[in-house]
Formats: structure tokens, C-alpha cells, sequence
């Protein structure tokens, strides 16, 4: 009997210490974010926009956690981050207008990262509704002080997704007129924007046929690439990244670290590779499955496809 809560605090000790590590990486790395990007950045009270966005980041993120670690539930997790770029958007906006009227780069990145955000989070909230819960948070949501993580890192998550629109959108100076980097960066855009949605779209009308229950998806974009959702957000995302180009100087620059984050938590830590785990755990032992695999690309479409 003494064994049990002996187990317990063992366990809450564990929580607290891994917890403890990720927020004060996750504090270090916004930190040294907001110290290179914000120096061109309007100031509020003696502080940087750039640094109001990252606090609004985890603020957001701190405070959806008390009543989900109370119910023990992931299901606002999606409509959380999404509402926290809406609110930076809103945010960066207002407070680069503080010293001129909001650009026309402004306002169009601003409007891009809207759409976006309200269709992904939408999309992910019916589909946890739908699904009933996300795999992902199993082991995460027992604990108060674990659950903790993946907010924190939902709030690093949207902060460094959105440094270069919070960077522009919070600079003092003058803007530069709109030019040939910005419509590229509006043509990427597009063309990843299609691209994920069209590939969330087949996969959601894939799973929803009860003749498909227990297969994997090899139609429409999905025998291009294996991941092509994930590829057409790292894509409207270093769209946005062109819109910095013409307005970017010294360490405002490190703002782009935006697409190069996407692309790493993607390809190797919370997206393809957990992805790819759970469906070598059903299907790895398909032959056909085996065939799709080697003949599809993980991530960048192939336009062809392979015999």
C-alpha cells in the first residue's frame, strides 16, 4: 500500500523536472528570437512588439490549459492555437499602426495568415470531434504538469511560425512598396494553401466511406506524396517568408526561421515521423502498402507517378 503514492510522487517529480526543462528551453529560444527581430520593432511601454506577441503566445496557450488539464480533454487544443494567431495578427497590426497606417504587404499577409488559421483550426477541431480525441495527448493529458508541454510548445509553435508577419507588421519604419519578391511570396502562398487543402479535403471524404475503414490513402494527391498536406504548409509558409525580402535588414532576418521550423517539426519530430510510425505499425506488413511506400515520396510530390 505505502508503494502506490511513493509511485505517484515519483511520477510527479518526473513530470515536473521534463516540464520544467521544456518551458525554460522554450523561454530561452523566444528570448534570443525576440532580442535579434525586435530591434526595428515599435516600442510599448519600453518594450518591443515582437515581445508582446511572444508573451500573448504562451499567455493564450497557459490559460486554455487550466480548464483542459481540469477536464482532461485536447479537443479546444486546435481552436486555442488557432484563435492565438488571429490575436497576433490583431495585435501586430494595431501596433505597428501606432507610428504609420498599416502597409498594403501588411494587410495582405495579415489577410493570408486569417484564412489560413481559420480554415486549419476548424478543419482539426471537427475532425478531434469526429475522431473522439488525438493519440497524440494520451499519455500527456493524465498529468496536469505534463499536459503543460504540448501547450507551451503550441505557444513556441506559433510564435516563431508567425515571426516574419509579426516582424513586418510591428516595424517603425516606413514600409517599401510592394514588388516582384511579394508576388512571389503571394503565388507560393497560394499554391500551398490549394494544396493543403485540397489534400485534407480527399483524405477527410477518404475516411468518412465506411468501405475505407482500416485503409490508407493512395488517391488524388495522396499518390504524389504520402504527406502532401504537410508539404503544402511548409509551402504557403515560405510564401510568406518571400514578403520579407524587401523589408527585412540585419538580424530581421532571423525571422526566417519560420518555414525552417515548419519543415523540421514536420519532417522529424511531430509530423511524418509519427505518421509514417503508426502506419508501418498497421499496415507494414502489406504488401501493397510496402509498394506505395517505396513508389511515393514522403513529403515533395513526385508529378509522376511511379511503376
Amino acid at each position: 500500500m505505502m508503494l502506490e503514492p511513493m509511485t505517484a510522487m515519483d511520477s510527479t517529480r518526473q513530470d515536473l523536472r521534463l516540464t520544467s526543462i521544456v518551458v525554460a528551453s522554450v523561454f530561452v529560444i523566444v528570448f534570443l528570437v525576440v532580442r535579434a527581430v525586435g530591434n526595428n520593432s515599435i516600442m510599448l511601454n519600453g518594450y518591443s512588439a515582437v515581445m508582446y506577441c511572444a508573451i500573448i503566445c504562451i499567455g493564450i496557450q497557459w490559460l486554455a490549459w487550466i480548464p483542459a488539464s481540469i477536464g482532461k480533454t485536447e479537443r479546444f487544443y486546435d481552436l486555442a492555437g488557432g484563435l492565438t494567431f488571429l490575436t497576433v495578427v490583431g495585435f501586430s497590426l494595431w501596433a505597428g499602426s501606432q507610428s504609420e497606417p498599416p502597409s498594403s504587404r501588411e494587410l495582405i499577409i495579415s489577410v493570408l495568415v486569417f484564412i489560413w488559421s481559420l480554415r486549419l483550426s476548424f478543419f482539426l477541431y471537427f475532425r478531434i470531434h469526429r475522431t473522439g480525441k488525438d493519440g497524440r495527448f494520451d499519455q500527456l493529458k493524465t498529468s496536469p504538469i505534463r499536459f503543460l508541454i504540448p501547450w507551451t510548445l503550441q505557444g513556441l509553435w506559433v510564435f516563431l511560425t508567425m515571426a516574419v508577419v509579426i516582424v513586418i507588421n510591428s516595424q517603425a519604419d516606413s514600409a517599401p512598396a510592394l514588388g516582384i519578391w511579394d508576388a512571389v511570396g503571394l503565388f507560393v502562398w497560394i499554391l500551398g494553401f490549394g494544396i493543403e487543402t485540397i489534400a485534407d479535403q480527399q483524405k477527410t471524404v477518404f475516411n468518412t466511406d465506411p468501405s475505407n475503414q482500416g485503409k490508407w490513402i493512395e488517391s488524388g494527391l495522396w499518390s504524389y506524396s504520402r504527406h502532401p498536406n504537410y508539404f503544402g504548409e511548409i509551402f504557403l509558409w515560405t510564401g510568406i517568408a518571400f514578403f520579407g525580402v524587401s523589408c527585412f535588414s540585419g538580424l530581421e532576418r532571423v525571422a526566417w526561421i519560420s518555414p525552417i521550423f515548419i519543415y523540421i517539426l514536420l519532417t522529424k519530430v511531430s509530423g511524418t515521423p509519427i505518421l509514417d510510425r503508426r502506419a508501418l505499425e498497421k499496415w507494414g506488413d502489406d504488401p501493397l502498402y510496402q509498394k506505395y511506400r517505396e513508389n511515393t515520396p514522403a513529403l515533395v510530390p513526385r508529378l509522376f507517378n511511379k511503376t
